[in-house]
């Protein structure tokens, strides 16, 4: 009896990954170099080392490309951050955020893209979900747990505690970019540590209401 071997149908693309990474990787640094507005196709290509065919295969433009190359570079996983106290939950994520943000492709890339977002209404939808479903998840989760540790009351404001934690650093990396030093960052977990538990300090009736 004789096994048959499964062909790829004629004519079917097979994308290979490793050239998939390879775009992925100069499209960053080719943004990083000339910005969204001078970036082109043929520039990526030549970058990577692969004809443009190999880009539209897998990208119908150069919008489409940045996008989904951005989208899956904020998506990447961050560590468990679990120290077991809000502050040190608090100095973890900034020295991770930190690094991350400071990191010389990002650090070009990211006051880039804000820049054209203003231009571009689809560039800026698409960095208005992901950058916030991303703060979403972590500042969410570091919230629940200080909530069930007791740190912070049930009722914390989620919106406002993610807005705190995430705001001074965009600031200081994407807008102002201004180095962070470790003064910095220690003064910063201070200030945003005093603030979400100012309210926990608040004393409460049953009712969870403040009194009179």
């Amino acid at each position: 009896m004789t096994s048959e071997k499964r062909r790829v149908p004629a004519g079917a693309a097979v994308l290979r990954g490793d050239i998939t990474r390879a775009i992925r990787r100069a499209l960053m640094h080719e943004l990083a170099a000339v910005g969204y507005g001078r970036l082109s196709i043929e520039a990526v290509a030549r970058r990577a080392g692969v004809g443009k065919t190999a880009i539209y295969r897998r990208w119908s433009s150069k919008l489409d490309l940045v996008l989904e190359t951005v989208v899956a570079a904020a998506g990447n996983k961050l560590p468990a951050l679990d120290t077991g106290t809000l502050r040190g939950d608090l100095s973890l994520l900034f020295q991770v955020v930190a690094h991350a943000l400071s990191h010389p492709l990002a650090s070009q890339i990211i006051p880039d893209l804000l820049a054209e977002a203003a231009r571009n209404p689809t560039i800026d939808e698409t960095l208005q979900q992901v950058l916030r479903a991303q703060q979403q998840e972590i500042g969410g989760r570091l919230i629940a747990r200080a909530v069930d540790r007791g740190e912070l009351p049930a009722d914390t404001d989620l919106d406002a505690a993610v807005d705190l934690i995430a705001g001074p650093l965009y600031w200081r990396l994407a807008i102002a970019r201004t180095p962070l030093t470790d003064t910095y960052l220690d003064t910063l977990v201070e200030a945003v540590t005093a603030a979400l538990t100012a309210d926990a300090a608040v004393p409460r009736q049953r009712d969870g209401s403040v009194p009179g």
